[in-house]
């Protein structure tokens, strides 16, 4: 007698990041309730489950749901307002003069909403935010169905959202509360950077995040002028700051990462530590190449994220994982530095593992979370395929997504997202703020 489960997918390949390299000729994938429940040869599935919903992808791969480890979703409204200047020029004399016109709780939800869409168009499911209003950003991700972190941000000096480090922690942790429960929505710490928050305030992160058992999402080290600031400001570089004041653990994503001494990667794998690295963003803003194979070589996870839309200009982890396996070998002048199937769990198992979410998200495991990701190589731009896991990273495109599952509900379906909002309502909303920033 079969057993009643919610749904069955049938692709072509199932790449289920664990164990490592493993490629599974048509398997089967069954879902209930949201979890995985069997992940079993077709002819096996097809017997033992009765599907109230079932796919069939022949040509496609079945990879689990990608993590952007590091993303500032609202700021897709700003994609490509100003390009090809350095970090603290684009900030100082674009990005931030912006910011304090027109950063408000309408322009959060509208710029999380665009970036949302685009997640999902490329095989995104899970997103690691930071940016001002997070009350509307977890509304956003909740209602297009999509798990994040919402992370509240931190900062020392007065912004739209709140005036010093302890109103943004008082507000924040208010919208932390209010969501306190939710399946899909969680919350960071989210102090924007060492220079950005003085050491009360980062000692106050480090006690809360022990307190509430939260994670801390923080850039540190993005550009070689941030530490020599802060060894003239504070006599030691920013992560020995950081250690001092109690914020190095398991529960820091340390974003960027691009300048560390061999006695930094070190001191990030001894406190378990983990990095989100963000190559294309890194490579925009000419920050630097993050040295990732001496970091995966201290053992140091791992993840990536896209930064925001301003500075990328696309919120795309395909694009990052090809990126990423690239820059390892042009940096390292190595080409078996950083293999596909390296990037591939950087883009899944890595960023579910610095969220703290490895046990539910990240690999195709029975017990998991049914966050999954189909991709079509149905294309002569596809043909042939001898390995799977080396076209995911080296040929396709999110454009070749054709289905996105989030804890078992359809999210993306023949490459149409399913949200509430239509496609010209999308563009109606990103040409408004266009004008108004113009």
């Amino acid at each position: 007698m079969s057993t009643a489960v919610d749904l069955l997918i049938h692709p072509h390949w199932l790449v289920p990041v664990v164990p490592d390299k493993a490629v599974l000729d048509r398997h089967s994938v069954a879902v209930h309730d949201g979890q995985i429940v069997g992940v079993l040869p077709q002819d096996e599935a097809r017997a033992h489950y009765q599907a109230a919903d079932e796919y069939e992808l022949p040509a496609h791969a079945l990879i689990p749901g990608l993590v952007n480890l590091h993303a500032h979703a609202a700021m897709s409204l700003m994609r490509g307002l100003s390009d090809d200047l350095p970090l603290e020029r684009w900030l100082r004399e674009v990005i931030w003069p912006a910011e304090s016109r027109h950063v408000s709780p309408a322009f959060v939800r509208d710029g999380t909403l665009l970036a949302a869409y685009e997640m999902l168009r490329g095989g995104i499911t899970t997103c690691n935010d930071m940016y001002f209003f997070p009350d509307e950003a977890a509304q956003v991700f909740a209602e297009t169905g999509m798990r994040a972190v919402v992370g509240l941000v931190v900062l020392g000096l007065p912004g739209a959202w709140a005036s010093d480090a302890d109103d943004y922690l008082r507000k924040g942790l208010a919208v932390r509360d209010k969501w306190r429960g939710h399946p899909l929505v969680s919350f960071a710490l989210a102090p924007h950077s060492p220079y950005a928050v003085a050491d009360s305030g980062l000692e106050r992160v480090a006690c809360l995040a022990a307190e509430l058992d939260l994670p801390i999402h923080m850039h540190v080290h993005e550009t070689a002028n941030e530490i020599r600031e802060s060894l003239a400001a504070f006599g030691v570089r920013p992560l020995a700051r950081l250690e001092r004041l109690g914020l190095l653990g398991p529960n820091l994503t340390a974003v960027h990462s691009v300048h560390l001494l061999d006695t930094e990667l070190a001191l990030l794998a001894r406190h378990g530590c983990s990095v989100a690295h963000c190559p294309v963003s890194n490579m925009k803003l000419a920050s630097g190449i993050a040295p990732v194979p001496a970091m995966l070589a201290h053992g140091i996870n791992v993840g990536l994220g896209s930064d925001g839309a301003a500075s990328n200009n696309r919120l795309d982890l395909f694009q990052e994982m090809r990126q990423a396996a690239l820059l390892a070998k042009l940096g390292s002048l190595d080409a078996s530095v950083l293999p596909a199937h390296t990037a591939l769990h950087m883009a899944t198992l890595g960023g579910a593992r610095a969220l703290g979410m490895e046990d539910s998200i990240g690999s195709i495991e029975p017990g998991k979370r049914a966050d999954l990701c189909a991709v079509a190589f149905d294309s002569p731009l596809m043909s042939p395929c001898f390995d799977p896991i080396f076209h995911l990273v080296y040929v396709s495109d999110r454009q070749q997504v054709s289905h996105v599952w989030i804890d078992g509900k359809i999210r993306v379906r023949d490459g149409k997202t399913l949200l509430q909002i239509g496609y010209n309502e999308l563009l109606a909303l990103a040409s408004l703020w266009q004008t108004r920033l113009v």
